[in-house]
């Protein structure tokens, strides 16, 4: 038996991404039932591509996050809607009331530092050069991604999913 790994044609990958992400869909979806309230100290960040197909978010966020950008969904955020590819969500930043578009297959990580849970995907656009960029922040919430991506990081809970094509 040959000792190097086959192309696979079944995309095992793309079929697992997809799945981790219904996750995120689902969960978001029982908040929007429950009329929008996290249950107990639940919270999410959330971190997309915000040059996404799809993605539409304000100008000034795109300028201020052209790669991407972690939101907090936890005290103030408004008409949380999900749907199967997609979900829509009011935050204000810097008391600017603002609606945000965001489809599943931008999502790159969630994290819920309530309970040390987080899933990591894979990017869905080509990252051409990384650019330092700012953390997100909410008018109510903490800094984003680094804080969050750190502190999950040595939690057991996090799902970490990178597939390698040979080539």
């Amino acid at each position: 038996m040959s000792e190097e790994p086959r192309d696979s044609l079944i995309p095992y990958d793309t079929i697992v991404q997809e799945a981790l992400r219904a996750v995120v869909g689902r969960v978001l979806t029982q908040v929007e039932q429950s009329g929008g309230h996290l249950p107990g100290a639940h919270h999410f960040y959330i971190t997309f591509k915000s040059q996404a197909p799809g993605v539409s978010i304000p100008k000034h966020l795109r300028e201020k996050f052209p790669d991407e950008m972690t939101i907090v969904l936890q005290n103030k955020f408004w008409d949380l809607k999900v749907s199967e590819d997609q979900f829509t969500v009011g935050l204000s930043f810097n008391q600017i009331p603002s609606t945000l578009v965001i489809p599943f297959a931008a999502v790159t990580q969630f994290v819920d530092p309530a309970v040390d849970f987080g899933l990591h995907f894979q990017a869905v656009v080509a990252d051409p050069e990384p650019q330092e960029v700012e953390d997100g922040v909410n008018d109510e919430g903490e800094p984003g991604s680094a804080a969050a991506v750190e502190k999950v990081e040595d939690g057991s809970n996090v799902v970490t999913v990178d597939f390698g094509r040979k080539k």
